[in-house]
């Protein structure tokens, strides 16, 4: 298997179905804490129209959810957002965005149900949020990699020293992307196909 990446990315397209070359599709799922850019993600890199979820935020979530660095955000993902990319000819990808707010996790483990890996949003204004994500996604044996989202007016860290607050297994891989930008999003899940692909070569997932 052999994945290159390029900032030259298929738009959507008019049809739905599979191309008839596909020999693999595979269920990936972006999650994260409230508001970290898992919609963006989904809708900047997905060929076909995302399905997703948002209602509008409610004084409901006042006090619960976590909003920091959200202030301006007026919807939230209530069960999933869904979309579809085809990194080569035969390979395709399913991405399902996981809900963020806390009380929407109990959702998450149908979504992990035959997910082969996960891309962890992070934003570096919340670093303690990513700590029980990636507790779920251990416990349930998901393999993933990190990417931190660069938003404007988070703080920027290096990686390593990202690595280690996060407390990051060396060979997790750990990345910067930009969910709005289709090239950065589709590069950080080829990390995570590549990852899983060194994975499978030492027996490390069945």
């Amino acid at each position: 298997m052999d994945f290159k990446s390029s900032d030259t990315v298929p738009g959507p397209r008019a049809e739905d179905h599979l191309p008839h070359t596909t020999q693999a599709a595979v269920k990936i799922v972006i999650v994260g804490g409230f508001g970290v850019g898992k919609t963006t993600m989904v809708g900047s890199v997905s060929e076909i129209k995302p399905l997703t979820t948002e209602e509008t935020m409610t004084q409901a979530g006042v006090g619960i959810d976590d909003d920091r660095g959200s202030d301006s955000k007026t919807a939230t993902t209530v069960a999933m957002d869904f979309g579809r990319i085809s990194l080569t000819r035969e390979l395709v990808l399913y991405l399902f965005g996981t809900p963020g707010q806390e009380r929407f996790w109990f959702l998450w483990n149908g979504l992990f149900e035959g997910a082969l890996g996960a891309v962890v949003l992070v934003d570096t204004r919340r670093l303690e949020v990513s700590y029980d994500v990636m507790g779920r996604l251990e416990e349930r044996g998901v393999p993933f990699v990190v990417a931190i989202n660069t938003f404007p007016d988070a703080p920027r860290y290096p990686l390593d020293e990202l690595r280690t607050a996060l407390d990051l297994a060396p060979e997790i891989p750990i990345v910067e992307c930009d969910a709005r930008r289709r090239a950065s999003s589709r590069d950080t899940l080829m990390t995570l196909m590549r990852f899983l692909y060194a994975l499978t070569t030492r027996g490390a997932l069945t």
